[in-house]
């Protein structure tokens, strides 16, 4: 079946949301190499939003999760995309918790930038690999979460 160019390009701008929670693991890269801040642009918009309003990460995911994910009439692709985003975004979030609460006291160590930095490389390629799919037309088939998210959507 073919996917219309306007589903492929809003689910290319979907996997926006867990980029923009990553963001915050790239600061020793970032300060190390001032150029990758150009990562952060196409998220730029979508972090504004989140914090301009209040628990606006929490609203943009309920939104996201109740009027596209739990609308039939949205079509199939893009509701896939917007739950396996959804899905990513959740993992990247509890990440950011885990090295809050775990990994406070190792602040400004070696481990712990090197941890972020990998947190925010890993997340650069399942982006980029979810972006290429989109644009293709094709569901990204990532190992463990678009089975659960079949599994929902069925």
């Amino acid at each position: 079946m073919l996917i219309p160019i306007w589903q492929r390009l809003l689910g290319v701008l979907i996997y926006m949301l867990p980029w923009s929670d990553t963001i915050p693991f790239g600061r020793s890269l970032f300060v190390q190499f001032p150029l990758l801040e150009l990562l952060a642009l196409p998220a730029l918009p979508l972090i504004i939003l989140e914090q301009g309003i209040p628990f606006g990460s929490l609203l943009i995911f309920f939104l996201l999760f109740l009027a596209v994910v739990r609308n039939p009439k949205v079509p199939y692709f893009l509701r896939f995309n917007t739950l396996q985003a959804l899905l990513v975004d959740i993992v990247v979030v509890l990440l950011g918790y885990a090295f809050q609460i775990l990994l406070q006291p190792l602040s400004g160590a070696f481990m712990l930038r090197t941890l972020t930095s990998t947190v925010l490389v890993a997340m650069l390629a399942i982006v980029i690999f979810a972006l290429i799919e989109c644009l293709r037309g094709r569901e990204p088939d990532l190992p463990g979460i678009s089975q659960a998210v079949r599994m929902q959507l069925s």
